[in-house]
């Protein structure tokens, strides 16, 4: 008798199994759209009952909550795992790719938690908060940067602001299919690049 990803779930904790059904949600959601997103359906997917996802997630609404939150979880994580290096720019260069690769590698996610795929959702503020947080994370890097003097002559925020809208508006291109792979790493790194160009240090315009 085959054993269902919720069943094998059950054997390694809450957290294995809420997994398990907000990425049947999330399948359900890219797969077939909004209207698949039901607490029926879902708990079809996941090889649970109906019951298991009113009691951990509350409903659909709370599902689709859980859904936004556990993009940017992952998001986040993934941000944090950049190596802390000395150099503020290059961990700062080193997050902008990690960017592009945490997109690549959820790419469902980055579709809900950036591209509206979650219809009708609108997150409270401590959901945006959460979201804010991995923003923070970009602030913080150009801040370093600029406290130790590897960029000048723009704001943290104002910095981070137009270097976040350059990478979604290029990964939201690359996601759509409008480059292949290899094309759209250089085509990104070139965009970045350019973006922080104004804001380098003389010294540091002459490194590649």
């Amino acid at each position: 008798m085959s054993v269902t990803a919720y069943q094998q779930a059950q054997q390694e904790g809450q957290g294995v199994v809420r997994a398990v059904i907000l990425d049947a949600a999330k399948s359900l959601l890219i797969g077939e759209g909004p209207a698949a997103l039901t607490v029926r359906r879902i708990a079809g997917e996941a090889g649970c009952s109906t019951k298991v996802i009113y009691t951990l997630f509350g409903g659909k609404d709370g599902l689709c909550r859980a859904l936004w939150l556990e993009g940017f979880a992952r998001f986040e994580r993934r941000l944090l795992e950049v190596p802390h290096d000395d150099d503020p720019l290059e961990r700062l260069r080193a997050g902008v790719a990690a960017y592009r690769e945490y997109a690549l590698e959820e790419p469902e996610y980055y579709r809900l938690m950036f591209q509206g795929a979650l219809s009708g959702y609108i997150p409270d503020e401590a959901a945006r908060d959460a979201a804010r947080r991995t923003f923070r994370l970009l602030v913080g890097g150009v801040r370093r940067c600029l406290d130790e003097g590897r960029l000048r002559g723009g704001d943290a925020a104002e910095i981070a602001d137009v270097l976040w809208m350059a990478m979604h508006g290029a990964v939201s291109l690359e996601l759509s299919g409008f480059f292949d792979r290899a094309e759209a790493g250089h085509r990104y790194r070139l965009l970045w690049t350019s973006v922080l160009h104004p804001f380098l240090v003389p010294d540091e315009r002459t490194t590649p």
